[in-house]
């Protein structure tokens, strides 16, 4: 059986996950990214998505991740994020209000519109309702 590397979330207002993980599988910005104990050193940007991975008893757990940078060690990985949450504690009726607001604004299509900003929030809210159907 492989050995643990130890995952570490945090975001800039607290440490979301601190545990030992038999494997991580992140967002990465160039595409998802898996972590085995032992991986070469390396550092990445991270874009909005689910961050997977098994806890020493090989249970699987999902987080939101809503980009920030990523550090692989030989013993350890790290995020960063500008903020993430754990399956159990994301507030799916605010995510689904998140959604529908940002489709409403979507299609509404204003002048003084801002689709950036708008898409953005419509990519966060659907992946978080996608880390609870997880």
């Amino acid at each position: 059986m492989a050995e643990n590397i130890f995952l570490e979330v945090v975001t800039p207002s607290k440490a979301v996950v601190s545990e030992e993980a038999q494997i991580v599988v992140a967002p990465g910005s160039e595409g998802e990214f898996g972590v085995l104990k032992g991986h070469t050193t390396f550092l990445t940007s991270l874009k909005v998505g689910t961050l997977r991975y098994k806890d020493s008893s090989g249970k699987e757990k999902f987080v939101f991740i809503n980009g920030g940078f990523a550090e692989a060690l030989p013993n350890k990985v790290t995020l960063l994020a500008e903020s993430a949450e754990k399956k159990e504690d994301i507030d799916i009726e605010r995510a689904k209000q998140a959604k529908e607001r940002a489709e409403r604004r979507l299609a509404a299509k204003a002048e003084d519109f801002d689709f950036a900003r708008a898409e953005a929030a419509l990519r966060r809210a659907i992946h978080r309702l996608s880390v609870v159907n997880s």
